[in-house]
């Protein structure tokens, strides 16, 4: 069916049971929102939870879409699922007493029955009460429109996002999570606008579901995201041979495929599971095993992405799936590979394919257009209205000034440098798992303790895990190795060995950092509050990381900001042009 000439608004829907999201292109094919519901809810990951709310839903249809003429619903998976699927409920191993018994037939991967069957229920039921709510909501907000619903494959979503929102006109692109419809990775050619597959991975072997089991044998939990946790505990450890001899013979790169050795494959992962972190372990030993498993899974992503490049020989690579969050690896990707530009998006996880599923269906009813390749900017997400700020001043009872535009700047920079640990709340929240200067907490990297204190008194986290340095993006050459634009976060650099001691607080163990590159183009106002700090300190880096205590998503509006304000040591919150401050922290 064609499309009309009406206004048309393409909805983006995120249906994985885990990181549900929702975006809205508008009918020129530029984004007006993109978001995922954990923020709203306050939920981390929003397991189970679906990315159309009734009740939040409406009001982000009147704001972005109240003159719509018709609206095209796209989705994130096809609708049908795979056969073993249907299979495994039929037998019911995806009820909860198959689960609680652990049935199931054990399939040569890295989780365990009730793992795999569980995700897979899950992801049953997510796409079984589908677009329910956007139904009801439509029926009643928009009645009569037409809707048109499509559903896209689930890897070609994230190639859609990562190469869409890029700045290359050609690129190869890669897809690396935990599983899509039919297997964990696929390949993509990417010019003229559109994306050609060129190879996918199918069966159960998965570098996503390598790093899960990874993260649970180092004692932290994959189902709250907690990746993250490994790969800063990994700069503590050293590379062990005998875990690393057990990785290689579980699973091998052929090419673009991932092949298990099946002989040996249980009686290997018996022994990683021997290594598992236990009470009263030697942390030298959990933090061998982080440090082995990541090294193994750098060099298995770059022996991928090698392959990649022999097949297309782009000189461009865009890199998406849950996989791409890992910033160690990305960050080593364009010295271990012949690729001499990488991008990866704000939200490369299943987030992201809320847009990318948007943009898939834009481009499907405009087949003729010519699209500008240009950087997707990150801003995308809720604001907090200038009237809650207003009402939080009048009724908090805590110290508080109005500072409109530079005088902000300036009172922030002030108390950065005198040390204060600084809440920023400004404009519009970050689509991606990434403060990235909208939703931040700042603070100044000169001091040594800083880090320390944030971890102990705000974030109430582990004292092994770093913290980001966001960086004027004149200045990155000069106190990163090999520097890189970083835009969103996503790679880890080395810090140049003389300028470490000046910034103790954003250098990790082994001289790295997950930088954030920040340029007056991308962020204004955070380029200015930069600059400010650079002319009072001599140093062009802030200390930047997302505001939420551990376990928490990043605040979404004024109520979970000042619970994190005045529930922690923060001694300062920016909202917009009102600086608030503790009885106990004086202008």
């Amino acid at each position: 069916m064609r499309p009309s000439k009406a206004r048309t608004y393409y909805l983006g829907l995120c249906l994985t049971y885990h990181d549900p999201a929702l975006a809205i292109v508008g009918p020129d094919g530029g984004v007006l929102f993109a978001e995922a519901a954990e923020r709203r809810l306050q939920s981390k990951r929003a397991l189970n939870t679906p990315p159309d709310d009734p009740f939040h839903l409406p009001l982000l249809l009147q704001e972005h879409c109240a003159d719509a003429r018709e609206f095209v619903v796209a989705s994130n998976w096809r609708t049908t699922r795979p056969l073993h699927e249907h299979l495994a409920h039929w037998l019911g191993w995806l009820s909860p007493r198959g689960i609680l018994t652990n049935a199931g037939r054990r399939v040569h991967t890295w989780l365990e029955p009730y793992q795999i069957y569980h995700m897979q229920a899950a992801q049953h039921h997510a796409l079984k009460s589908r677009l329910l709510n956007l139904a009801r909501t439509l029926r009643r907000d928009f009645p009569g429109i037409p809707v048109r619903i499509r559903g896209y494959d689930h890897h070609l979503c994230h190639a859609a996002l990562a190469c869409y929102a890029s700045p290359f006109d050609t690129a190869a692109c890669a897809v690396i999570d935990s599983y899509g419809e039919t297997g964990s990775m696929a390949f993509f050619d990417y010019r003229d606008g559109r994306l050609r597959p060129i190879a996918r991975q199918r069966g159960p072997q998965s570098l996503g579901f390598y790093y899960m089991k990874l993260t649970e044998l180092c004692g932290f939990d994959w189902t709250g995201g907690e990746e993250w946790k490994v790969m800063g505990l990994a700069a503590y450890g050293h590379n062990d041979p005998e875990i690393l001899a057990c990785l290689h013979d579980m699973m091998t790169v052929d090419g673009l495929e991932l092949l298990t050795r099946y002989p040996v494959f249980f009686d290997r992962l018996r022994r990683l599971e021997a290594r598992r972190r236990r009470p009263g372990q030697a942390a030298e030993a959990v933090a061998n095993l982080a440090h082995s498993g990541q090294r193994y899974f750098s060099d298995t992503v770059h022996r991928l992405l090698s392959h990649l490049h022999d097949r297309l020989g782009s000189p461009h690579l865009a890199l998406a799936g849950g996989c791409a969050l890992n910033s160690v690896c990305n960050g080593r990707i364009l010295e271990s590979t012949p690729f001499q530009a990488l991008y990866v998006p704000p939200a490369p996880a299943d987030d992201g394919t809320a847009l990318g599923a948007a943009w898939l269906a834009y481009r499907e009813d405009h087949p003729g257009e010519v699209f500008a390749a240009g950087r997707l900017s990150p801003y995308l997400g809720s604001t907090v209205p200038a009237m809650d700020a207003e009402r939080f001043a009048h009724y908090a009872g805590l110290p508080v000034r109005h500072l409109p535009g530079e005088l902000l700047i300036d009172a922030a920079a002030e108390l950065l440098v005198r040390g204060k640990i600084l809440g920023w709340v400004q404009g519009r929240a970050e689509f991606g798992p990434r403060a990235l200067g909208n939703r931040s907490i700042l603070a100044d990297p000169r001091r040594g303790e800083t880090g320390e204190r944030i971890n102990r008194e705000v974030k109430f986290r582990e004292r092994f895990r770093p913290y980001a340095p966001a960086v004027l993006h004149e200045h990155g050459p000069n106190w990163f190795l090999s520097y890189q634009e970083s835009p969103y976060m996503e790679r880890t650099l080395r810090f140049r060995p003389e300028v470490r001691e000046s910034v103790p607080a954003v250098v990790h163990v082994d001289g790295t950092g997950r930088l954030q590159t920040v340029n007056p183009e991308w962020n204004p106002s955070f380029h200015d509050l930069l600059a400010r700090f650079h002319r009072q300190s001599g140093v062009p880096l802030l200390l930047n990381t997302s505001f939420n205590v551990m376990g928490k998503p990043i605040v979404h509006g004024l109520e979970d900001a000042f619970g994190v304000f005045l529930g922690s040591g923060m001694d300062a919150l920016a909202i917009g042009d009102y600086l608030f401050t503790k009885p106990e922290t004086p202008p």
